[in-house]
């Protein structure tokens, strides 16, 4: 157990990481996912959204066994390895609208940072520009942190507490599988559009649950690379970023899944000024709750409380994305998109500059 641990703390074992979720997510897509969408927890939680009839955007609507599964995988290991720890009450109202104004982002560039790699290791050269407005926003919190930001430390607590977001996963994959059709109307399944792109459940399930044991045990994170490499100039966290290109790239190569360009790119739209403001602000979010999104499923399933608020954020934000037309299409920004980016950009500033310890 001890040498297992020492390797996914080692470099090799972070390339490791990343490679393996490049290679199992470009494999998804070619099972049935959808195009430069093997895993997007943005999306994905999109999809679980609309599937509660949260909101009724018909074509993204389905229950996604990769959300469950990365939370399963974490679970997992931490219960494994003796890290499932308990604990909650870190600024969580604050982590709440942090995780929403970051889906609020990531819908405007159609993508987490997951995909925004992926997108790029396919070929879609409009990731390149959501990238360095990641980067930037990224850039824009490692100052914030540099002047003290904080949300303040977080406290033990209950371990039914920490398991709450499991069940609530283990809930959604009970109706996964039965697939009820209440009076009310939900559990949508879309019949056309990226929801209904799919592979098998238990596929999909079991490659998410693989990931969420390494990357907890690898602490794998997309902000946290970025974020490490301003602040300490430290590139472990990147080698994973680094081998999740590399492996899905060579993937897609092989499975002639591989399609450069930036016009006509599958779930993407060419607004450079958007698709770089929207991941801006997810950055600046990120930055601030500590973590990417899928980190935050991973921190979540090892019982943190205060990664989950952020997941239940970015479940509200996506239901209201697309309730009030702020989600982009292929056809570029919704109506209401920009103007929500221009406001969560304004409240993450707020939070940053007002949540500074004294010295």
């Amino acid at each position: 157990m001890s040498s297992l641990s020492a390797f996914f703390a080692s470099r090799a074992g972070i390339i490791f990481a990343g490679v393996f979720i490049g290679v199992v997510a470009a494999f998804l897509q070619y099972m049935g996912n959808p195009p430069n969408m093997g895993i997007c927890v943005a999306c994905m939680e999109r999809d679980i959204v609309g599937a509660l009839g949260l909101h009724r955007a018909d074509v993204v609507q389905y229950i996604r066994p990769e959300i469950i599964g990365l939370v399963f995988g974490s679970l997992l290991a931490a219960v494994t390895f003796r890290e499932f720890r308990a604990r909650s009450g870190s600024a969580p109202l604050v982590r709440f609208g942090l995780g929403f104004f970051a889906m609020i982002g990531a819908l405007v560039f159609l993508g987490c940072p997951w995909r925004a790699l992926l997108r790029l290791a396919g070929g879609d050269g409009n990731a390149i520009v959501g990238l360095i407005g990641l980067a930037t926003g990224i850039g824009i919190g490692a100052m914030f942190l540099r002047s003290g930001y904080s949300l303040g430390a977080s406290k033990k607590t209950y371990t039914t507490a920490g398991l709450i977001l499991p069940l609530f996963m283990l809930a959604l994959l009970i109706l996964l599988l039965i697939e009820p059709k209440l009076p009310t109307g939900p559990v949508f399944f879309s019949a056309k559009g990226p929801g209904s792109q799919h592979a098998a459940i238990w596929i999909s399930l079991c490659a998410a649950i693989a990931i969420g044991f390494i990357a907890q045990r690898t602490r794998f994170c997309t902000m946290g690379a970025i974020r490490d490499m301003i602040l300490i100039k430290d590139f472990h966290l990147f080698s994973g970023i680094a081998g999740l290109v590399g492996g899905a790239f060579v993937t897609n190569l092989v499975l002639s899944q591989f399609n450069p360009g930036f016009i006509g790119q599958p779930i993407a739209h060419t607004d450079i000024v958007w698709n770089f403001a929207g991941m801006l602000l997810s950055g600046l979010a990120f930055a601030l709750a500590g973590g990417c999104p899928g980190r935050q499923l991973f921190l979540a399933g090892e019982g943190d409380g205060d990664a989950a608020i952020f997941v239940l954020g970015m479940l509200a934000g996506a239901a209201v994305s697309h309730n009030f037309a702020a989600a982009s299409s292929a056809a570029g920004p919704g109506l209401w998109g920009p103007g929500a980016v221009i406001v969560g950009i304004i409240f993450c500033s707020f939070i940053g500059f007002t949540m500074r310890e004294k010295a």
